[in-house]
């Protein structure tokens, strides 16, 4: 069965018949279905996740930048798997991305599905708009990403 490749990944967790990841803060599922992955991924709106209002030009700015930038997800895959564009909806506070992969080996469409949300993680934190105080996760993931990248990883301080 097309499952048990998720079921026996380190990334996931079997939760009520879906996959969840458990490497980002925001809710990434994949449901399977035979050879048909669905996968996706909630995270907050701009306006969600800060503790002061966002004005709506620069919410809808945001929201139209991050949906174009998803488009260019599949490029985070190894493999022959084929990524259509995904689906970008803003709804209540929370934006929600999804993919539906086509692909006969579970192996390769779990580390596919994993790429994809992290992508679409990424994606979200290269566009946080400074001037903010950001709420979690998302204050998390800036304080994560201010560590990792403070110049001094593995291979000693980055060069100017």
């Amino acid at each position: 069965m097309t499952d048990d490749a998720f079921a026996a990944h380190d990334a996931y967790e079997s939760d009520e018949g879906e996959y969840a990841l458990t490497t980002t803060p925001f809710d990434g599922r994949v449901a399977v279905a035979d050879d048909e992955y669905r996968v996706w991924v909630t995270m907050p709106t701009l306006d969600a996740a800060t503790e002061e209002p966002v004005e709506d030009v620069l919410e809808n700015g945001w929201f139209e930048t991050l949906a174009l930038r998803l488009e260019d997800a599949g490029g985070a895959t190894r493999g022959d798997v084929e990524v259509p564009e995904p689906t970008v909806e803003r709804r209540n506070g929370e934006v929600r991305v999804e993919w539906l992969l086509a692909h006969g080996d579970g192996a390769r469409a779990a580390e596919a599905a994993k790429a994809l949300v992290e992508y679409a993680e990424g994606t979200y934190v290269e566009g946080i708009v400074p001037g903010y105080s950001y709420l979690p996760p998302v204050a998390d993931l800036i304080a994560r990403a201010r560590t990792e990248g403070d110049g001094e990883g593995e291979r000693g301080p980055m060069p100017l």
